[in-house]
């Protein structure tokens, strides 16, 4: 039996949260990566929103500096050891065309909240809800979404602008994201409501 649950409001001043949109998971050619052109354009949509508004908005990359860092996670997916502060498979996609001024959260573990100073900033920006997209819908984005909600935010994740390199395990965890955690939303639906957001 499923849970009874209620959709949130979406607040007067949402931050956007680009959860690991970087090129060693947007580009097939690395072992992290897989091809993505629709999740690409649903934040291309998202970001330009936002920057019309001039609501805040916050990208995440994976970063290690030495081997010490997650080494618990790196030992259990081997791959993450490609992301190195000198390799190309860090910087941001530059489809995304970050801004100098869009923060850039570096982290090494799953949420983009664990050790990274984002719930500081978060409430420095006057953020009163938030959206969380970007890759992967099963991991990092999950696990920021989670994290979003336990700093008492309301969370949306547009289903569109989430993807994983498994698409059952997308699904699966869309499902259960909406079920009691965020509200997952259409694309569209959420930009009429930034757009009915004066």
């Amino acid at each position: 039996m499923d849970l009874e649950r209620k959709s949130q409001s979406l607040g007067k001043r949402p931050a956007l949260i680009v959860v690991d949109m970087i090129v060693g998971f947007t580009d097939p050619a690395c072992d992290l990566g897989s091809d993505c052109p629709g999740v690409i354009q649903a934040n291309q949509a998202l970001l330009a929103e936002f920057r019309a508004r001039d609501f805040p908005v916050f990208f995440t990359t994976t970063i290690y500096h030495n081997p010490e860092e997650a080494s618990v996670f790196r030992g259990h997916v081997p791959a993450l050891n490609l992301l190195t502060p000198e390799s190309e498979w860090v910087a941001v996609d530059p489809r995304l065309k970050r801004g100098a001024h869009e923060y850039l959260v570096e982290k090494k573990l799953a949420s983009a909240f664990f050790g990274t100073d984002l719930a500081d900033r978060l409430a420095s920006n006057g953020a009163d809800s938030l959206i969380v997209t970007g890759l992967t819908t099963s991991g990092c984005v999950r696990a920021t979404a989670l994290d979003g909600l336990q700093h008492n935010y309301p969370v949306f994740i547009p289903r569109e602008a989430v993807g994983d390199r498994n698409h059952e395990a997308h699904l699966a965890n869309l499902h259960d994201l909406h079920a009691k955690y965020a509200d997952v939303v259409d694309l569209d639906a959420l930009l009429k409501l930034l757009e009915q957001n004066i």
